[in-house]
């Protein structure tokens, strides 16, 4: 007995010991595959429907795994860069994407269905012409969208987030949108006044994605656990608890006042703000940083200097910050083989972008000192460094700091663009809790008085050093 409780032990280590941890990449908002809870995770009752399949494989296949939540393209990017070992959101299986991505086995077959305002008159395709078709940035429903748009005569406008393009359609911007059946049918249980007016078209498998020929042991595991549900009654019954059962229940009324939606909100509000927080100022003051290193060069003595600083700031200037932040997170990978983390690459992403702009400040506040100073200094024997050191800077300072601290205003607001790479900021956290109580302008209003107050407490606060430096 004594003998067969030891083996047990050491084959229960043996088997914690082998569990290896996984970065699976879920979507931010796309229920009723993804449902995050109110602290903008996928832990709980009603995760969605990967979430909780991944929760039951991963036990018992006996491994470990971290979420990195990021949007639907950032996730196809992030796996062909090798910053995540698999991803998911609802995921069709394409001859285009499996040129690039390997798939896990299919677990559910998903339809593309067109819906349109509560209100409208189109009911079928041949309607659409000469009008603008909203959809989501390489879904399905695009990728569908995108086949037909010649032989039905429409436009199309592409959105990263689902409740953004319905609520466009509901506003009448668009005509009418494609999107997954499963994932329009919930928006609408939900509140989201839209009507579907087709049967599902194009259905096509749902699976998890993985890097080509790598992460071959996670697919492994993936596969057999999604075996395992299928064989046993587990797939289905998760599906239909999602499709057609208790796992898309709507908020009360009360939960949709705006009262309501901060209070059980608040949590995620107040990690999204504090994200923002402190990307703000970890991020600018590693571009105040940069700037005055730009800024230092732009008025040195010697041309290669100058043209260097020039060089940088016109480079930094140039690329839009969403470019550079792709290009930081999923294209720097690819050249060093190195990941980068999601909150160093946010940081790097605004002192690269927001140091151009300083560097092009602080050269302009020296620059504004009077030439009679520099004159001044030199003659009195003082040495280039230190006339810029003793004279200048201080003089230069009192010119720089309004645009300085406008600067910190504009880094402040600069950081939700990092959400287009997963960064779990304000605004991204906004967008996920409307993703799922579909409240877009009560969110967005609160999402806007939040900003509001932080900007207005750094005004006052720009508006108190400008007087100490005056008196």
């Amino acid at each position: 007995m004594l003998m067969t409780t030891f083996a047990g032990l050491f084959v229960n280590k043996q088997v914690a010991h082998a569990e290896q941890t996984y970065t699976i990449g879920v979507v931010d908002t796309f229920a009723p595959f993804e449902i995050q809870n109110k602290q903008g995770t996928y832990t709980g009752k009603n995760p969605g429907i990967e979430p909780e399949m991944i929760r039951m494989i991963a036990k018992h296949e006996h491994f470990k795994y971290r979420y990195k939540i990021m949007s639907f393209n950032a996730i196809l990017q992030a796996l062909d860069s090798g910053q995540i070992d698999a991803g998911m959101g609802g995921m069709s299986v394409t001859d285009e994407r499996k040129a690039k991505i390997d798939f896990s086995t299919s677990y559910y077959k998903d339809g593309i269905v067109m819906a349109v305002g509560k209100n409208s008159k189109i009911t079928k395709m041949s309607q659409l012409k000469g009008k603008t078709v909203d959809v989501k940035s390489g879904a399905a429903g695009a990728l569908y969208a995108e086949s037909i748009k010649d032989k039905y005569g429409f436009k199309i406008k592409y959105f990263t987030t689902s409740n953004a393009m319905w609520n466009d359609v509901k506003s009448g911007n668009g005509a009418a949108t494609f999107d997954d059946g499963p994932v329009l049918q919930y928006g609408i249980r939900n509140g989201m006044p839209l009507k579907i007016v087709t049967k599902q078209i194009n259905a096509t498998p749902i699976a998890i994605g993985f890097k080509k020929g790598q992460n071959k042991e996670l697919q492994a595991k993936i596969n057999d656990g999604i075996k395992w549900m299928q064989k046993t009654g587990r797939m289905q019954k998760l599906i239909d608890k999602y499709t057609k059962g208790s796992g898309t229940k709507t908020e009360s009324s009360k939960d949709r006042t705006i009262f309501g939606l901060i209070k059980n909100n608040r949590k995620a509000l107040l990690t999204g703000l504090w994200e923002t927080i402190e990307l703000t100022i970890i991020g600018s003051l590693c571009a105040l940083a940069f700037g005055l290193v730009l800024g230092v060069m732009g008025i040195a003595e010697g041309k290669f200097w100058k043209g260097l600083s020039s060089t940088i700031i016109y480079i930094f200037r140039g690329i839009p910050m969403m470019v550079l932040a792709f290009f930081i997170y999923i294209g720097l990978p690819n050249l060093t083989g190195q990941k980068i983390p999601l909150f160093t690459a946010g940081v790097l992403t605004l002192m690269l972008d927001e140091g151009a702009y300083v560097g092009a400040i602080v050269r302009g506040g020296f620059e504004a000192v009077d030439v009679g100073q520099w004159e001044a200094a030199r003659s009195l024997g003082l040495p280039y460094s230190k006339a810029l050191v003793k004279v200048i800077a201080p003089q230069g300072l009192k010119i720089m700091v309004p645009s300085l601290v406008n600067q910190l205003i504009i880094t402040l607001k600069d950081t939700s663009i990092l959400s287009a790479i997963g960064v779990m900021e304000l605004t991204q956290t906004g967008t996920v809790i409307i993703a799922r109580n579909m409240e877009g302008f009560k969110m967005w209003l609160i999402i806007a008085v939040m900003y509001m107050i932080i900007i207005t407490l750094l005004t006052w606060l720009s508006n108190y050093v400008q007087k100490r430096m005056e008196a």
